[in-house]
This record gives structure tokens, C-alpha cells and sequence, in this order.
């Protein structure tokens, strides 16, 4: 297995390397036109650049040579960590339609992260090792029926993590999460796929569904909707009722796919096939539980039908909706109290500058959630320092508490924005959401280490202060 990824990474590098000496070709051809005209001897310049294309080729396979082995030791970190022990371990099944559905007559346990922010590289396998261990340690003690990652697993940006390999970091990921032997999927977050990876969201998509990895529920989703990873996973009774489902979307990256909309930080907006999809799921689930309790009862009158007859849905995807800048911006102007449509729940906006940093233009998402009454909870990332929950328009905004250390400058030595979400969704359709910091006693574990670090919000109250 690990051979085979060497030798995949290998192919791209030599690539790279191809492209390299094109343009080194291009260069020479270059100078000696240049020198010609000059009239100067063309051996001194051709010397040097020759010079320069070995210096560059060296290089290239040094890192090369040096990522690959950053690749092998995370791999061979993530092996350490013992299987989480579970008492009983729920097993999830596949219906006909190939949809990934859990049963259960008790609570459902949905663990929560996001921004995990693997480089993958050789410089940042320091940062990658901790990140490893924070997810290893927090998904032991709270032992989820499934792990839910809203997005930037990888973060192969070249000169905070030496290389443009984005499978480097979904790898190591989903190889910690086999060793754990615990069920996770994943959205698609901005970084996972940039211009310059060498790997598109196809590419890791198609690593993620490959079938490689046991626990992994991903699935790339349908063909004629635009993204990867838009996909429903339900919860059953023993009755065969769905009493809950998670709806996994691709909120997408740049509204242009190139390195300057990156840099720039223009982000698209989840797309109207998408949103048709989304209602067209919503549909789906309605009128599995009528077939279901009408085989139970009789009719769909009353009865199981009033609790069951809209399944009740939670949306994880990664970058946050528009609405939930509206939604805080209203909150703000009335002087940080209560409004008609928003009800504040708990932690801050820790983000300056763009403190929300949502996408760019308008979708109808939010709109077709109120229209159809089934998401009762948004869960985001992207913002790797907000944490707060809170009601707008009777739906739960939640933001994730982020991995990340090392995308923020500095942020390894901060932990007010690092932990975990607990979503525990009852049999009778309701839920709750708790949330926990990586610093608290909760995750004093004997056979794992924390780093000491600074809680930079203690005295925040709702946000930073941006003036």
C-alpha cells in the first residue's frame, strides 16, 4: 500500500520535474538568442544556467526524498494508537439505494471536528504529529458512533508544509482513523484541493471512496451534482424509522479555480443543483418513513407519522452560510442581547478582520431549510478561532472547534479554539449540542500527552474585541 502511494508520488514528481526542465530549455534558448545578439561567448551563460537546472533538480528530490519519508513516519505514527474500546460498537449497513445508514433504539453520538490542517510535508511533520494525537486522543475518550470532519483534513501549501501534495494528508488522516477503528467522513473544505495540489477534489474523493479504508463512510455523491461528498447518512430504529440524518454537502472553494482566487479568499457558494438536491433528499427520507409507518400502522394518520413523518436532519459542510453573518451582524447591532430570530447558546466569535468568513454571494439553502422544516442544525468550520452556537430563525448555527496547528501563525501555542463537538440526537428526534476544549480535565488520559499552551479567549465575552 505504502509502496504503491511512493511510487504515485514518485510519477507526480517527476512531472513537476519535466515541467522544470521545459521551462529551464526555454530559458537557455533564451539567453543564447540574447547573447548572440550581445555578441558575447555563450559558454559562461550556458554554465550557469546549467548549474542552476542541477541545483534546482537537486533540491526537488531532496524534498522529494524528505516528504516521502514526513509520509512514512505519520504513517507509522498513526499506527501506534490503539483501537478505541467499545462496548458496543454500532455497525452501519448499506440500504438498497446504497445510502450508509446506523440503527439504534438509544442515542446516536456524533463527534465533530474540523480544520485539521495536515501538511504532509517535511516542515510542518512536527505540527502533523500533534494534530494526530489531539484527534487520536480526543476520539478515545469520546468513543462516537461516527466522526464527522467538516472539511481541510490537508493543508499542502508549500511554504508552511514543503509540499503540493494534498493525498499526503488525507492518507495519514484516514490511516489514524483505521487504527482507531472508528466510522468517520469527511466534507470537502477549501484546502483539501487547491490550483497547485498535485490531486483535484476528484482525486481525493476517489481516495476516500476507494474502498481502501473500512470505516470511512464517504461517498463522492452524485454525477450530475456539482462537488464531491454531498451525501446522506441515516439513523434507524429497530422499526426501520429514520429518526435522524446527517446530509454531508460540498460547500465548494473559489468562485474561480485558480491561485490568485485563493490568495484573495473569494469563496463560492454552495450551487443551486446542489440545493435541488438537498430538497430532492429531503423527499427521499419523507417518503421512506411514510412507506415504513404506513406498513406499521396502517396509514399515515397521526400517530408514529406526527413524530416521523419529517425526518429531522443536521447539515455538516465548511464554509458557513451567508445567513450566519446576517444572523451574528444582528446580534451585534442589538448590543449583543436577543432578537426576534436569534437566540444566542453559548461561545465567541474569535476571528478579526472578515469575522465570518462565509461565502461570497447568495445560495437558497437556508431558505429551502425553512421551507421544508427538516435541519434542525448547521455544523461549519473554516473560522479555525469561532466557536459559538446559536439559533437563528429556530435553526442551530454551530461552528466546529478546530485542529489547525499550524495554518494560523501561531496558533500552536493557543488553545481557546481546539476540541471537539459532541451531537447526540435522541430516538424521538430531538438533540443537543455539547461542546468540549482539548485543554479541559475531560481529556486528561493517561496514555497521551498535551502541550502546554495559552487560553487567549479567557476573558472574551460573545467576540473579540475589533475596534
Amino acid at each position: 500500500m505504502f509502496e504503491s502511494f511512493c511510487l504515485l508520488i514518485f510519477h507526480k514528481t517527476v512531472g513537476f520535474l519535466k515541467k522544470i526542465y521545459i521551462y529551464a530549455i526555454l530559458e537557455i534558448s533564451f539567453i543564447r538568442s540574447w547573447s548572440v545578439l550581445a555578441k558575447e561567448n555563450t559558454k559562461k551563460p550556458k554554465n550557469i544556467l546549467l548549474i542552476i537546472i542541477s541545483v534546482i533538480m537537486a533540491i526537488a528530490v531532496i524534498v522529494t526524498g524528505l516528504n516521502i519519508l514526513s509520509v512514512q513516519n505519520l504513517m507509522e505514527k498513526g499506527n501506534t494508537y490503539k483501537k478505541v474500546a467499545y462496548e458496543n460498537q454500532l455497525i452501519p449497513e448499506k440500504d438498497e439505494n446504497g445510502n450508509w445508514y446506523f440503527t439504534t433504539d438509544g442515542d446516536f453520538k456524533v463527534m465533530h471536528i474540523t480544520d485539521v490542517h495536515i501538511g504532509g510535508g517535511f516542515l510542518s511533520k512536527t505540527f502533523d504529529e500533534k494534530a494526530l494525537n489531539v484527534v487520536a486522543l480526543m476520539v478515545t475518550k469520546e468513543k462516537p458512533d461516527l466522526l464527522i470532519v467538516t472539511g481541510d483534513v490537508a493543508f499542502p501549501v508549500p511554504y508552511t508544509a514543503g509540499t503540493f501534495n494534498n493525498y499526503s494528508g488525507a492518507k495519514a488522516f484516514a490511516n489514524l482513523m483505521e487504527s482507531l477503528g472508528v466510522y468517520w467522513d469527511v466534507t470537502f473544505g477549501n484546502h483539501d484541493s487547491e490550483a497547485y495540489t498535485y490531486f483535484d477534489r476528484e482525486d481525493v474523493a476517489a481516495l476516500y471512496g476507494s474502498g481502501e479504508f473500512e470505516h470511512c463512510l464517504f461517498q463522492a455523491g452524485p454525477k450530475d451534482v456539482d462537488g464531491y461528498g454531498n451525501h446522506t447518512i441515516e439513523v434507524k430504529n429497530s422499526k426501520g424509522i429514520i429518526t435522524q440524518a446527517m446530509i454531508l454537502i460540498d460547500s465548494q472553494a473559489y468562485i474561480e479555480d485558480n491561485i490568485i482566487e485563493s490568495i484573495k479568499g473569494t469563496y463560492d457558494n454552495i450551487h443551486v443543483n446542489q440545493v435541488e438536491w438537498y430538497e430532492s433528499e429531503i423527499k427521499r427520507l419523507n417518503d421512506e418513513n411514510s412507506k415504513t409507518i404506513k406498513a406499521i400502522q396502517g396509514d399515515v394518520n397521526g400517530g408514529l407519522f406526527k413524530d416521523y413523518g419529517t425526518v429531522k436532519t443536521q447539515a455538516f459542510f465548511h464554509i458557513p452560510l451567508v445567513e450566519m453573518d446576517d444572523a451574528w451582524n444582528e446580534f451585534k447591532e442589538n448590543d449583543y442581547k436577543d432578537t426576534e430570530d436569534f437566540e444566542y447558546v453559548e461561545g465567541l466569535i474569535g476571528e478579526t478582520g472578515r469575522q465570518v468568513c462565509c461565502a461570497y454571494g447568495e445560495d437558497a439553502l437556508f431558505e429551502k431549510m425553512l421551507e421544508l422544516g427538516s435541519t434542525q442544525a448547521i455544523h461549519n468550520g473554516h473560522d479555525h478561532v469561532n466557536n459559538t452556537t446559536f439559533k437563528y430563525k429556530g435553526i442551530t448555527f454551530s461552528y466546529g472547534y478546530s485542529v489547525d496547528y499550524f495554518a494560523y501563525s501561531g496558533i500552536d501555542k493557543l488553545g481557546s479554539q481546539r476540541g471537539c463537538t459532541i451531537i447526540t440526537s435522541k430516538p424521538d428526534t430531538t438533540f443537543s449540542i455539547d461542546k468540549y476544549n482539548l485543554y479541559s480535565d475531560r481529556y486528561d488520559l493517561e496514555d497521551f500527552t498535551r502541550e502546554e499552551v495559552t487560553m487567549q479567549f479567557e476573558d472574551v465575552t460573545y467576540q473579540v474585541n475589533v475596534e
